[in-house]
């Protein structure tokens, strides 16, 4: 049921300070994102912005998060940012509006369903392996890009087993184009930018036909022989709603481009970050060769391995927690509503920010510190304080999938690796939709037990 319209309801929500003419918020926003939007809740549980013509109000407060993310009729998929994201990933499980998700829900379920994870997280380990069996002691490596080579060849062997050499399809440059061009396109403040025939727009086209091109053939191969491969294109194709229909070529492909962005950007950004913090906090690190050497034993981890590896666990949850990938997202609000005491219009555009909530001292004590052993005591924290996957019917789908791969990855590499990054050169966050560092080397020792 939509929320209803209290006509009584006398109270607008602030507008942030420091709007400037015209531009409002947005050099703000742009210039430096993340401090700016983590201090917006000292202005309010609901706060405005001014972003150019566009006027948008930013949700601070975790009750009012978890009120909107768990009533999609009323606050429905929607706003600027995912408007720009639909152009590129079509109406996939991640951009559809309420009124397919339900359906596209139902149909890819069983493709993350609990009995599939062991067997995903066994092709894991062999990319994982396969990538680090490369490394030598003393390497100097571009972190970020060498996580993300990791996550691309995961993601693509998860999504394409069937096909040989699934973890070296040529998905990786196409993508990497792509996410790149998303996130210049989220950014961009002037409309029709990304349609100007720059040398980069020309990048982005031609790597967008490149997928569309890589994903027709796999999925023509596989109709061709039409046996379940288990892999997620498997479950993909054979997919069926309440009729007896299933997808489409078209929303096959936008659903396999949704699983290779979610599956390859989140997990490698999760990924480098771990790697400064852990760098950054020597006692933590200490701690978690105690645990892999005492479990593992310089193997390589297992699934079975998961439920002994407490403290790696909470290493990944608490690098989501300060960095959570999707650091910001957008609703659209479907009818005239209010949403904590504040008019709420139809048509309006709601901004809420993981980063924000994980930031905020009254839920986290002394938030800006690494400390893992803080999911020791909240384990299960009251929902909308920790949503870096999301909360309600549009849960990230593949949580527990990319979970598993954080936790597997580190395991396996910090047990025989030491990643020690270039000291002097701080690690940023790029400025755009996903919480990503920028580039940063870092030197790699073989760990001697």
């Amino acid at each position: 049921m939509p929320t209803p319209f209290f006509p009584t309801t006398r109270f607008t929500a602030a507008t942030a300070p420091g709007g400037l003419p015209l531009l409002g918020h947005a050099p703000a926003l742009l210039h430096h994102p993340h401090e700016f939007v983590a201090g917006l809740p000292a202005h309010g549980d609901l706060v405005r912005l001014r972003l150019g013509p566009l006027r948008a109000y930013v949700v601070c407060h975790p009750e009012l998060v978890r009120r909107m993310l768990t009533d999609d009729q009323t606050f429905d998929k929607g706003g600027p940012l995912l408007d720009k994201a639909r152009e590129v990933f079509g109406n996939g499980l991640a951009t559809c509006p309420a009124a397919a998700h339900r359906r596209q829900r139902r149909m890819l379920q069983p493709a993350f369903h609990r009995d599939r994870l062991p067997g995903y997280a066994a092709l894991m380990i062999e990319e994982i392996a396969g990538a680090t069996a490369r490394w030598h002691d003393g390497d100097v490596i571009d972190v970020p890009a060498a996580m993300y080579r990791l996550s691309t060849a995961v993601t693509a062997r998860c999504l394409f087993a069937a096909h040989e050499r699934a973890g070296s399809l040529p998905v990786h440059r196409s993508m990497d184009v792509v996410t790149r061009g998303v996130g210049r396109r989220l950014m961009l403040p002037l409309p029709g930018t990304d349609r100007l025939p720059t040398p980069g727009n020309r990048r982005f086209r031609r790597a967008q036909q490149d997928l569309r091109e890589i994903t027709r053939r796999l999925i023509a191969e596989h109709r061709a022989t039409g046996t379940d491969r288990h892999d997620l294109l498997s479950t993909l194709l054979a997919a069926t709603d309440e009729d007896g229909l299933g997808l489409s070529d078209t929303e096959v492909h936008e659903q396999v481009v949704t699983f290779l962005l979610a599956g390859m950007e989140t997990t490698a950004a999760t990924l480098s970050w771990a790697w400064t913090l852990l760098a950054a906090n020597p006692a933590v690190r200490t701690r978690l060769h105690a645990e892999l050497d005492t479990v593992l034993d310089g193997r390589p981890a297992r699934h079975e391995d998961l439920p002994s590896l407490p403290l790696t666990a909470r290493i990944v949850s608490e690098t989501l927690r300060l960095y959570p990938p999707p650091w910001i997202l957008s609703r659209t609000a479907t009818t005239d509503t209010e949403l904590g005491g504040h008019r709420v219009p139809a048509g309006a555009t709601l901004l809420y920010s993981p980063y924000l909530l994980h930031r905020r001292p009254d839920l986290f004590p002394r938030p800006d510190r690494f400390d893992p052993d803080r999911w020791l005591t909240t384990a299960r924290p009251a929902p909308g304080t920790y949503a870096p996957f999301g909360l309600g019917a549009r849960r990230c789908i593949g949580d527990a999938f990319g979970t598993t791969e954080a936790v597997l990855a580190i395991a396996t590499i910090a047990a025989r690796w030491t990643i020690a990054p270039t000291p002097g050169r701080p690690v940023r966050p790029v400025r755009g939709s996903s919480l990503v560092p920028r580039p940063f080397t870092a030197t790699l020792t073989r760990r001697v037990r």
